[in-house]
């Protein structure tokens, strides 16, 4: 390809799909827009990357100013998700897009930021730019990372019942599971081990809480799917 004088390079920027649990379903942050373009649409917290930084430098800058989140503090982890660069994605101009993946549990904007929102995945608004298409993409990674990763420690507490542990895995993947056969499989797994406390669920008997081996994201040795 050719390219005519002179030669002006796209806009870099990036972009936050930061997920959590609310009421059992999944929820991404998104805020709403204060300016134009898309002025008063909701989009995933994201901007410009300026020079001398680089885009995971540029991450923790702009999720903390534009959604009061801190990255190490509120996010159990953080992945570079993909590069986004249709060319016509920004009215503005070309502009490429890295995007970064992150998950946590009780994730608080700043009350300041009474702009962001958790909507959940189920009803999401309009929203701006390619952005559906970005959260449907970090959607679905989400759900292959649980096949092969223990990514689910992210959105559940430190210690936790077969029962939580059941309902996040569904939440996610957007379907129902055999209790027993989720329980054998996921044990066979030896991700996590027992506690010696207990846990009462409404009327029911008390039930063993557990906990992860491991709070690292970290591959399986085999599928669990």
């Amino acid at each position: 390809m050719k390219y005519t004088s002179p030669y002006e390079a796209p806009t870099l920027t990036v972009d936050a799909v930061i997920f959590q649990l609310l009421d059992g379903t999944l929820s991404v942050a998104l805020t709403k827009r204060l300016h134009e373009p898309f002025k008063g649409e909701w989009a995933l917290p994201g901007g410009y990357n300026a020079k001398g930084e680089t885009t995971r430098e540029a991450l923790e800058r702009i999720v903390q100013e534009k959604a009061g989140i801190a990255l190490s503090k509120d996010l159990s982890y953080v992945e570079q998700l993909y590069t986004f660069d249709t060319i016509a994605r920004d009215p503005r101009g070309h502009a490429v897009s890295v995007t970064y993946m992150g998950c946590g549990r009780d994730v608080t904007p700043h009350k300041s930021m009474s702009h962001v929102v958790f909507h959940p995945l189920t009803d999401l608004p309009k929203l701006a730019y390619d952005h559906g298409e970005i959260i449907r993409y970090a959607h679905e990674r989400l759900q292959a990372k649980l096949a092969y990763t223990n990514a689910i420690y992210g959105f559940l507490p430190p210690k936790f019942t077969l029962s939580e542990l059941q309902s996040a895995y569904e939440a996610i993947l957007g379907r129902s599971l055999d209790k027993r056969n989720f329980r054998k499989k996921f044990l066979s797994l030896n991700l996590i081990h027992e506690t010696d406390e207990m846990k009462r669920e409404g009327a029911h008997r008390p039930a063993k809480l557990y906990k992860f081996n491991s709070t690292k994201l970290e591959a399986l040795s085999r599928s669990f799917d």
